[in-house]
Formats: C-alpha cells, sequence, structure tokens
C-alpha cells in the first residue's frame, strides 16, 4: 500500500483501504452491541441484514412503511435470536420529516446515544404507471409522470446520506474512518452503505427511471468516498444483480427464465464484510449468482463447467477499485497538456487573459 500511495497520491488523500479481498470471512463478533440503521428494514435485503446481524449482537433500528410486515419480523427476529435490541420505526423515506423522526428515535433507542452504520436500503422497482406509456397527454391537465421510483430510489437516498452525515461523526466514542483502524481498538464506527444495483451500471430495459434512480446513487456513491473522510465516515457501496426477492416479481423472473437468480445471503454475506471491518473503506462490490469460475493466463475469468480443483465459487465481485489511480494519471496529463499551453502562450497570454478577466469583472459591474 505505501507504494500505490505514492504513485497515486488520491488513494492516500482520501483515505481509501486497499482493494477489497472477496475471499475475507467477516468477524460478525466485531458487530456486537453496534448500533445500525436500516431503511427499507421490513423486507428483502433489509430482513436479511436484520437477522444476521441480530445474531452477532448488533442494536437494529430497522425502519419501513410496511408497519405490519417491520413488528413482525422484529418479533421473530427477538424471538429466534434472543437479542432483546431490536426496534421498529415507521418511515416514509420519500418524507424529510419522517426521515428526521427516524434518527432522533433511532438516538434515542441507541444504548450510548449514537449510531454506528446507516444502511440506505429502502428501494422500489416500478411506480403505478410505465414510465415509457405517456397517458392522457392530450387533454386540458395531463397528468404528470409517475416519478415513485425517483422519489424513494433517489430522493430517499439522498435524505438518509445527508442525515447520515450529520449523525455518523457525532457517535460518540467513534474516531474519524481510517483503512488503519485495528479492529481490536475500534469499538464505534462511521459507516454509511449505500444500496444500488447493477442497474445503475449498466441499462436494465423497459425500467428507465429505476436505471436512473441506480446511476445516480452510483454517482453519490462515487462522489461521496473521495470526499467523505473530512467528515471522518466511511462509504461502501452494494450492488445487487437480480436476486430471489420480493422486488423480483413475476415480469423479471420470466425476462431471467433459463438464466439465475442471486441470493438474499450472499448480499447479506457482501453486507457484512463491509459492516463488521472498519477497515474497509471507499469499496464496492456487485453481488450476483454464485459461479463456478478461474481466472485464464490473461486474468480473464471463465465459467467452469465440470469438476476443476482451481476453481472457486464467486458471488461477489468488486468494482470501481482503481478510480483515484485512474483520476491521478487522467490529472497528471491534463496538468501537463494545461502547462504546456501556458508555456507556449507565456506571459504575452498571461497578460491578454488578466486584462480580460479585469474587462469581464468591469462589465458585470455596469450591466
Amino acid at each position: 500500500m505505501p507504494q500505490e500511495a505514492a504513485k497515486h497520491p488520491l488513494v492516500d488523500l482520501v483515505r481509501q483501504s486497499p482493494p477489497f479481498d472477496v475471499g475475507h470471512v467477516p468477524n460478525d463478533a466485531w458487530m456486537k452491541d453496534k448500533v445500525i440503521l436500516i431503511t427499507g428494514g421490513a423486507s428483502g435485503f433489509g430482513a436479511g441484514f436484520m437477522k444476521r446481524w441480530a445474531t452477532a449482537g448488533a442494536v437494529i433500528i430497522a425502519a419501513d412503511i410496511n408497519v405490519k410486515n417491520g413488528e413482525q419480523l422484529v418479533r421473530e427476529v427477538k424471538k429466534a435470536t434472543g437479542n432483546p435490541n431490536l426496534h421498529f420505526v415507521h418511515c416514509d423515506v420519500t418524507d424529510w420529516h419522517s426521515q428526521v423522526n427516524l434518527f432522533r428515535e433511532a438516538v434515542k433507542l441507541s444504548p450510548h446515544g449514537g449510531i454506528d452504520t446507516v444502511v440506505a436500503n429502502a428501494g422500489i422497482s416500478q411506480g403505478k404507471r410505465p414510465f415509457e406509456e405517456p397517458i392522457e397527454l392530450d387533454i386540458a391537465n395531463p397528468p404528470p409522470p409517475d416519478t415513485a421510483v425517483l422519489d424513494v430510489n433517489l430522493t430517499g437516498v439522498v435524505y438518509t446520506t445527508h442525515l447520515a452525515l450529520w449523525y455518523l461523526p457525532r457517535n460518540p466514542g467513534s474516531s474519524p474512518a481510517s483503512p488503519k483502524s485495528k479492529p481490536s481498538e475500534t469499538h464505534r464506527d462511521r459507516h454509511l452503505m449505500l444500496l444500488a444495483s447493477v442497474a445503475g451500471l449498466m441499462p436494465i430495459p423497459a425500467a428507465p427511471l429505476y436505471g436512473a434512480s441506480k446511476h445516480a446513487v452510483v454517482g453519490l456513491y462515487r462522489s461521496l468516498r473521495s470526499s467523505s473522510f473530512m467528515h471522518g465516515v466511511r462509504v461502501s457501496m452494494l450492488c445487487p444483480y437480480f436476486i430471489d426477492t420480493p422486488m423480483a416479481d413475476t415480469s423479471v423472473r420470466v425476462a431471467m427464465a433459463g438464466g439465475t437468480l442471486g441470493e438474499v445471503e450472499d448480499v447479506v454475506e457482501a453486507a457484512t464484510r463491509f459492516a463488521a471491518d472498519p477497515c474497509v473503506v471507499g469499496r464496492a462490490v456487485v453481488v450476483g449468482p454464485k459461479l463456478k469460475v478461474k481466472q485464464d493466463e490473461a486474468r480473464e475469468w471463465r465459467l467452469v463447467e465440470g469438476k476443476d480443483q482451481d476453481a472457486e465459487q464467486r458471488a461477489i465481485w468488486e468494482i470501481y477499485p482503481h478510480d483515484f489511480e485512474d483520476s491521478d494519471v487522467f490529472q497528471r496529463r491534463l496538468v501537463s497538456l494545461m502547462n504546456r499551453v501556458t508555456e507556449i502562450r507565456g506571459w504575452a497570454g498571461w497578460a491578454q487573459d488578466m486584462v480580460a478577466a479585469v474587462l469581464y469583472g468591469l462589465h458585470s459591474l455596469w450591466r
């Protein structure tokens, strides 16, 4: 890592951890007594997270718009794990004040008065009306498009993120996140986990708003991980493939016929590797179905059929591992080109630009 940091200063500057070890087995025990807030916590991934982390002894505040499912889940997991520190709070993530109330309630429910991890998990796959099938645009007052997907998947995530960036740095007993953290000496956390999707990495036919919302979450993550170190917050992101959850409705299952869906347990495993290791900073993964694969001589992954002792089962794949290395290369090339332009233009070019800048300012005052 020191050589990598010297070669690519941005990696060291933004405190990004080394490439993610997909074979690493998380230490669930580290999550004991950590306070974790999960939006969309009543079903799907959120329910999977609660079950796994409650077993480890974490304090869970699950939030969802579905009160019946949320309260029932908490009762069931309490009974199954014997963990009494599980709570449900009603929340509509599209409502700012509802989310403000959620975070305030979470702090009240927290034994130490703070939040260690925020998981922005709430999401929907589609609204009531297809975006690509406009209706009644020829009447006097045509209806606007149904933007519920954007409201939940983007606005809701933005609200959650904004609140997390306030509460996480104020987590009592926590220290700024760092890839140099020692888990044995790190007792509190400042972790924001974003749930995006492969729809944020590639086009998904007939789901333009869902794709737009998930592309936005990916952009949010890539930007935040370059600046969240200023707040001492570590950011991670999961991009699940098509997973066997209630969001995979009949149309999805028909489209995937002959292929394969991923399993919730693998998404939970990937999330736990992030949540249970304070040294993982600014990393993201795709989670798909388990595949039997091996690398060829060109280090390209190939699907393996039949028996092969060198093959491995993988469902978790790191993405955007070299953003900052690539940024460094681009910046060096760009700065080199700009410096050359300055050399060519010389002092005459500098003087010309200074006069133009002054005239621009005076012109602005006269308007």
